[in-house]
């Protein structure tokens, strides 16, 4: 007799009609799930409740910085990296989870994100010097990763909401320890980064599921859907 299992998804974030993205990222799950027949279960779980994500299959950090919870936030991100979880981060997501690697993996721990602590000694994500809210900008992806891999070419232009992001001299810190930045923009500055050594860890500046009119789900999301739903099977086969 065969079994269904469903893989759950938990979205990582406070819930606010103000956050589009919010708004969006149900409804593209739903497509996923509705045209190539995925099984997955979506649940909301609030930053302040996110230190105990045991039995997700996919954990999806989305915007809506300042986080009502940093340690939750920074607690869901590592246990999907330290649980080989697939793991999805964009825009305040992409911060958390580079804080949290400084943090855990390159020991760094007063790294800081400077919207929540501008005067901190130790600023990890500082404020970008022209704001992207609402902006649009190339990317170009770097050949050999799972990013380029993803999205299957070497330029892709993309959506932006924020105004912070990676302070770029600490970019070898992060390098050195294993994380991959796998895209940037025209300047140079990263956009995407990735963990090669995990099953699927993925994290990007920009807000993929902004990305059209919201039919038709970004290569990214579908990617991180289908980590999903195939580390549900493997789970399932282990027990």
């Amino acid at each position: 007799m065969t079994t269904a299992y469903t893989a759950r998804i938990a979205l990582v974030a406070d819930r606010s009609p103000q956050v589009r993205s919010h708004a969006r990222v149900p409804l593209l799950l739903d497509a996923l799930r509705e045209r190539e027949q995925l099984d997955l279960d979506v649940y909301w779980v609030p930053t302040g409740e996110a230190e105990e994500l045991k039995g997700f299959d996919g954990v999806w950090l989305l915007p809506g910085s300042p986080y009502a919870s940093e340690s939750g936030a920074l607690a869901a991100v590592q246990w999907a990296r330290e649980s080989g979880v697939p793991f999805l981060g964009t825009c305040a997501g992409f911060h958390h989870a580079l804080l949290e690697f400084a943090r855990n993996v390159c020991g760094a721990t007063d790294a800081q994100h400077g919207e929540t602590n501008p005067d901190a000694d130790d600023l990890l994500i500082v404020p970008l010097a022209c704001s992207l809210v609402g902006h649009e900008g190339a990317i170009r992806l770097t050949p050999g990763t799972a990013a380029a891999a993803i999205v299957g070419s070497e330029r892709s232009v993309e959506r932006y909401h924020c105004s912070y992001g990676l302070d770029t001299s600490r970019l070898d810190l992060l390098r050195d320890n294993g994380l991959v930045f796998s895209a940037f923009d025209d300047s140079g500055d990263p956009r995407i980064a990735e963990l090669p050594t995990h099953p699927f860890f993925l994290a990007t500046l920009f807000q993929p599921e902004l990305a059209g009119d919201g039919s038709q789900p970004h290569p990214i999301i579908r990617a991180f859907a289908q980590a999903a739903a195939g580390f549900m099977t493997h789970s399932a086969a282990r027990t």
